[in-house]
């Protein structure tokens, strides 16, 4: 260091050339084009060199203040403000750019950016280092197929316009990358039932699902739940349980990296094999995944797994498979025998083996194609569905009557008769009583 300020990597460089210019190896005019300035520069910077040395060769405002510079109380209260409200520990403190933005709208101050930078650095208020990340150690590959099986969806414009959006389903074994997928419209329970079914039905039954934590897979306990100590499970969690497959949910995206960038190959590869097949329906796509797209694809980026045990159970038979995949949902009978669901209405008929009571527990089962079942204990019983009840808004208006137009009452009309013509039903009528001869006064006997 020279000075109180060390000198600058070019000027330590000029300092070099100009040496060799007082000590006559090189002239000033080669000298001038070595640091690439003018002659006449050069020629100021010999002369300063010769009269001061190398310490003439630093910048004349080096280690002075700036004449922008803030004043110092202004400094003391921004840094004071920034201790008392923005600062904390490491994980916890505000950065430059957003306390410049508080000091700004909170406490009507106007600092810089950069000039904050400086000084919260200089006092310890902020440090360089940035935030690190949660470690995520690289998961290794499960040694055998079967043993784990990624489940998710992937939302894209498949069909390029030329039919509807539409969710991949899309199944990818995490030993050897066996890849399975169906095209459909939601990521529904249906939709991820039908592709683990296709899976099943081709592969076997595998140990556990990796999915995501979807209300389709799995869902979180409510509070009622949490205070019972229930476990939560969905519908086709009910369906994973009944083939005795394990549901994992991943955290977060990376976790489940293997399906997520079997989606990014679907979405390059997939979408353009179906452009130039020219497939407008999801039927269609579905048929070309099936027949040419899947079995070519697993050829190509299937890789052998670590053990060659297959960890998949066989499958069950198409009935017991069928008994699989439904929506079980507990309803109570009605005092009337009869059971709502989904809005509908089905009368429960007499058993000769099966009485199901009222006011006692059914479960509904419902396959995709819409067939119901309702079993008690274990078994069917009969049922037949019935209109449901005419709402009371409707039957008022339909007994409510519009009065009728009064007409106008004859002349011989009973009401306007007198009652003594108004004889009961089977009487006589009343005659009318004799007239009475009226007698003048002065004729009266007892006058005289």
């Amino acid at each position: 260091r020279l000075g109180r300020t060390a000198m600058s990597s070019k000027e330590l460089r000029r300092a070099g050339v100009l040496a060799r210019v007082v000590s006559g190896e090189l002239k000033l005019v080669n000298a001038a084009v070595m640091m690439g300035l003018s002659y006449r520069q050069s020629k100021r910077l010999g002369q300063r060199y010769r009269e001061e040395g190398a310490e003439g060769l630093k910048h004349r405002s080096a280690g002075r203040e700036s004449n922008r510079k803030k004043p110092k109380k202004f400094r003391e209260r921004v840094l004071r403000l920034v201790a008392k409200k923005y600062s904390g520990e490491e994980g916890e403190r505000f950065g430059p750019t957003l306390v410049a933005e508080h000091l700004a709208s909170d406490d009507h101050v106007e600092v810089k950016v950069q000039t904050l930078r400086r000084w919260m650095l200089s006092e310890g208020l902020w440090s360089r280092a940035r935030k690190r990340r949660v470690h995520r150690k690289w998961r290794e590959r499960k040694e055998h197929t079967g043993e784990l099986v990624q489940l998710d969806g992937s939302f894209h414009d498949w069909l390029e316009g030329r039919g509807p959006r539409g969710c991949l389903m899309n199944m990818v074994d995490d030993a050897s990358g066996d890849t399975l997928a169906r095209l459909g419209s939601e990521e529904t329970i249906w939709a991820a039932a039908g592709v683990l079914r296709a899976w099943v039905k081709k592969y076997g039954i595998p140990v556990a699902l990796y999915t995501d934590w979807k209300n389709v897979y799995v869902r979180e306990a409510s509070s009622k739940e949490q205070l019972q100590g229930v476990v939560p499970v969905t519908q086709f969690g009910q369906m994973c349980q009944r083939l005795g497959i394990g549901i994992i949910a991943a955290n977060s995206p990376q976790a489940k990296g293997r399906v997520e960038r079997n989606h990014g190959t679907h979405q390059d590869r997939l979408v353009k094999k179906m452009r130039l097949k020219k497939i407008k329906t999801q039927e269609e796509a579905n048929r070309f995944l099936e027949k040419e797209y899947l079995p070519e694809h697993n050829r190509r980026f299937r890789r052998n797994p670590a053990q060659p045990e297959d960890y998949h159970r066989a499958a069950p038979r198409a009935v017991e498979l069928e008994e699989v995949f439904h929506l079980e949902t507990e309803r109570v009978i009605g005092n009337d025998w009869v059971v709502r669901h989904d809005n509908r209405y089905f009368q429960v008929k007499a058993q000769a083996r099966q009485y199901a009571p009222a006011k006692g527990k059914v479960t509904v089962w419902e396959w995709e194609d819409g067939r119901l079942q309702i079993r008690y204990r274990g078994r069917a019983v009969a049922w037949e569905e019935i209109p449901g009840p005419v709402p009371v808004q409707a039957v008022r208006a339909s007994e409510t009557k519009k009065p009728k137009p009064r007409t106008a009452q004859a002349a011989d009309h009973p009401w306007r008769q007198g009652y003594r013509k108004m004889r009961p039903w089977g009487k006589p009528a009343i005659p009318e009583p004799p007239a009475i001869a009226m007698v003048a006064p002065s004729a009266s006997p007892y006058r005289g």
